[in-house]
């Protein structure tokens, strides 16, 4: 049995380490080049810092009074349950054929999720929005990740996985050697929770944090979401970096049930 979890983690790792690999720039990227720049060129000074400030206050509003708001949106008990049962047939039965009962369900909130983020992002886009949507999509990111955790067996209230949640996020962001160090931290976080040793970082430093790092991320797409018409690319910048998010989060999910096992 040990075996078949080993060569599970193994799996996951180097699934891992193709989606730690520096991605170069595709044909696409490289025309936007020109246009991206003198776009940044036209970018307010003062956008980035209002970008940050934007999804810390969204961080903070969600973690603080949202959550139970969040959950009024899709079933907490039901995809609970769904794991119980998934969990014993593995227990008794083996990892082998039934562990993709519980992928199933995690891919089943990103997708929906992910839809949904297209939408919304592209529709205040349309509609000349940046900013306002900035709440609404923190919402629905922490809600697909809130689901993935649900999946393998992972609560998302105490402060030690909201922890955990906002550096997965910036792992998801980063790429290169920054990306490299966040998954390193990403893995202890989990060994501090696992081990129910105190963690070395405060919630409120790590919302701040990620808030850079969404910001830095999005300050374009987000400038271009409040110019009309043009603003559908936020939409889709919005399903980029949910997709990007989600499939990150499933992977560190996954790999957290299956250590557990071992």
């Amino acid at each position: 049995m040990h075996s078949i979890y080993h060569k599970q983690i193994k799996k996951i790792e180097k699934q891992e380490q193709k989606l730690l690999k520096p991605v170069s720039n595709g044909i696409i990227s490289k025309k936007l080049a020109p246009l991206t720049a003198k776009i940044e060129t036209k970018i307010p000074p003062k956008l980035k810092e209002t970008l940050q400030q934007a999804f810390f206050q969204g961080f903070h509003l969600v973690f603080s009074k949202g959550d139970r708001i969040l959950e009024k949106t899709y079933n907490k008990r039901k995809i609970q349950a769904h794991y119980d049962v998934n969990n014993y047939t593995i227990e008794k039965l083996g990892p082998k054929k039934h562990l993709k009962q519980i992928d199933k369900q995690s891919k089943q909130s990103r997708r929906v999720n992910t839809s949904i983020s297209i939408i919304e992002g592209a529709g205040l886009g349309l509609l000349g929005l940046g900013l306002p949507d900035i709440p609404l999509f923190i919402g629905m990111l922490l809600k697909t990740i809130y689901e993935i955790a649900l999946s393998y067996g992972f609560d998302y209230e105490s402060e030690e996985e909201k922890i955990y949640i906002l550096t997965l996020i910036s792992g998801a962001l980063l790429r290169g050697e920054q990306q490299q160090k966040y998954d390193g931290e990403l893995e202890e976080i989990a060994a501090y929770i696992n081990w129910e040793l105190p963690l070395k970082r405060e919630l409120e430093g790590v919302m701040k944090t990620t808030s850079n790092h969404l910001s830095e991320v999005m300050l374009l797409g987000k400038y271009i979401q409040g110019l009309p018409i043009v603003g559908v690319y936020g939409g889709v910048l919005n399903f980029k970096l949910m997709n990007q998010i989600s499939r990150y989060a499933r992977l560190k999910y996954k790999k957290r049930y299956i250590q557990n096992k071992c």
